[in-house]
Parts: C-alpha cells; sequence; structure tokens
C-alpha cells in the first residue's frame, strides 16, 4: 500500500532542494533588520510570539523598544533568568532548545536521526580539528523559532578561534533532519574553539533556510554576512592571546533560529539526558568522564 504521507515527504524536500535557499535567507535577514514603526511593534512582535509560542514574560524591556525584529528576536534575557549550573567538571546547556541527538561519535561518525549518519570531519572542513573530536561525546541541540537564540559557553575556559564553513541553507526542521543526508555538513557553519578543564570543545553553529547571519559576542568583527566574507573556503582565526569566558557566558547568537552541535574530546565528558529532552541555558547537561583527568584553561 502506497504511504502517501511518505511521498509527500518527499516531494517536500525535492522542492526544498531547488528552492533558492540563500537568497532566499539573505532577504529575510535584511527585512529582520529594517527598524520597525513605534506604532506597529506590538502588533508585529506579538503576533510572531502568538504564532511561534515565544514566552513574553522573559524579556528585558518593553517589547515597544525593539526597534528592528532582528533585536526583538536576538533579545537577551533579564539578568539571573538562567541560572548556570555548579561544579567541578560540570557541562551546561549552551542554549534553549531540545536534545535531537546525543552519543559518542564512535569512528569519528554522529546519528543525524535513525538510518542516517555524518562525520565530525564533515562537520569541522578541518581534518586536523576533526582528530581530536573522534570517538568523543556530541549532543546535537535545536533551537525551535519560539527558543531564547544567545548561545553561551558549555563549560569555562578560552576562545582560541574560530571557523566560518560556507554551504547550503536547508531547513533544521524534523523533516529535513530524516531526509537530507549530511545536512549538518551541508549547511553553512561557524565553529567555535574552546580549551577547557575538560579538553578541547567545539561549539558548532548550523546556519538554516532564513537565518539572516550568526555573529559571536567574543570578537565584534566576526559575522557570516559580514562584507567580503563570502568565498568558497571560508575564512578561520587562531587567536594568539586565546579569550577567557566563563561557563554560560555568552558565545553568540542566531539571527533568526537553527541548531547547535558540542563536540568534545574522547574520553573526556559524559553526557546526560536523551533525545526530544527540553534544555535551557545553564542547565547541567554532563560531566567529567570518569578517570579524565583536569586539562588548564
Amino acid at each position: 500500500m502506497l504511504d502517501w504521507s511518505r511521498v509527500r515527504e518527499r516531494v517536500a524536500v525535492d522542492l526544498l532542494r531547488w528552492t533558492p535557499k540563500g537568497t532566499f535567507s539573505r532577504g529575510v535577514g535584511w527585512l529582520a533588520r529594517r527598524r520597525v514603526p513605534r506604532r506597529l511593534r506590538r502588533a508585529v512582535y506579538g503576533g510572531f510570539a502568538r504564532y511561534a509560542g515565544a514566552d513574553l514574560q522573559a524579556l528585558d524591556r518593553p517589547i515597544d523598544e525593539f526597534e528592528r525584529f532582528d533585536d526583538f528576536f536576538t533579545r537577551p534575557l533579564p539578568p539571573g533568568a538562567r541560572p548556570i549550573a555548579s561544579g567541578e567538571g560540570v557541562v551546561v546547556s549552551p542554549v534553549d532548545g531540545r536534545i535531537s541527538e546525543l552519543g559518542v561519535a564512535e569512528g569519528g561518525r554522529m546519528i543525524q536521526c535513525k538510518g542516517l549518519d555524518y562525520t565530525v570531519k564533515g562537520l569541522l572542513a578541518d581534518p586536523l580539528e576533526a582528530r581530536a573530536f573522534e570517538g568523543g561525546a556530541y549532543v546535537t541541540l535545536y533551537l525551535a523559532p519560539h527558543n531564547y537564540h544567545r548561545i553561551h559557553a558549555p563549560v569555562g575556559g578560552r576562545v582560541t578561534g574560530y571557523r566560518h564553513i560556507p554551504g547550503a541553507f536547508f531547513p533544521v526542521n524534523p523533516l529535513s533532519v530524516r531526509n537530507v543526508a549530511g545536512l549538518f555538513s551541508i549547511n553553512e557553519r561557524l565553529v567555535t574553539y574552546l580549551d577547557s578543564e575538560l579538553g578541547r570543545v567545539a561549539v558548532v553553529k548550523v546556519a538554516a533556510t532564513g537565518v539572516g547571519h550568526i555573529t559571536v559576542s567574543y570578537d565584534a568583527g566576526v559575522s557570516t554576512h559580514r562584507r567580503g566574507s563570502a568565498g568558497r573556503h571560508g575564512w578561520a582565526q587562531r587567536y594568539a592571546q586565546p579569550r577567557p569566558i566563563g561557563a554560560g557566558d555568552e558565545v553568540g547568537m542566531f539571527h533568526l533560529g537553527s541548531t547547535v552541535i558540542l563536540l568534545f574530546e574522547a574520553g573526556r565528558v559524559r553526557l546526560e539526558g536523551a533525545a526530544g529532552d527540553p534544555v535551557v541555558v545553564g542547565q547541567r547537561i554532563g560531566e567529567r568522564a570518569a578517570g579524565a583527568r583536569e586539562f588548564a584553561a
């Protein structure tokens, strides 16, 4: 018997493949940065919040003080809204969202969803960096449109550098995750590298359809859509003087939503939770693995 739901899903994915996703995403980003007249802000932002299910109680200012939709979407939380779990060797969630997958990158492979996997090397587009994370713990965290869209450090340490990897702009919703092989290695990414007491950590920010751009908080000059940033090979930076960062400190933000993937070195971290679990910034999601020694951050 023909599975019509599966047929509709395949047609939707095929249409996505032919859609000019990059042009659409840049257009959405441009529109989101246009100033919204004050008299319209409550209607525009409130309408989006009702549609997406965003929490308007967690605002740090009156809603009509956000000049642009991008300002509203990347809104900060009020001080103290997300307590950061404490404890030696603790890993905290870098985002508000939901766990899509977690596990160990055995043989350098990670699960995208049932029946599909991808490689650490493909995700990072850097064979030398990838070696450190093969066999290590990883977790994929999905941010829905209603979520808070700033990204925070899962551990304290030092930012040693970053890498931008150009790519496509497929959605990262469940439909695409089930059907687009190697999705997270195809879409545009911005990777932040940390040295911490738990060893080396990669915070991978994955773009998606409608994501205007990605910026980071530790370097004002880094933006995926900065002038002159286009190019097949992207760009990278290793800091001569690494930049200190505390657990729970802000790393960057999505200017419209997407996915974050955390990678840890082999044998350093034991992650907690299961696919489907909701998480919030600062929530404990793991700890130093038994027998793993502490590293100087």
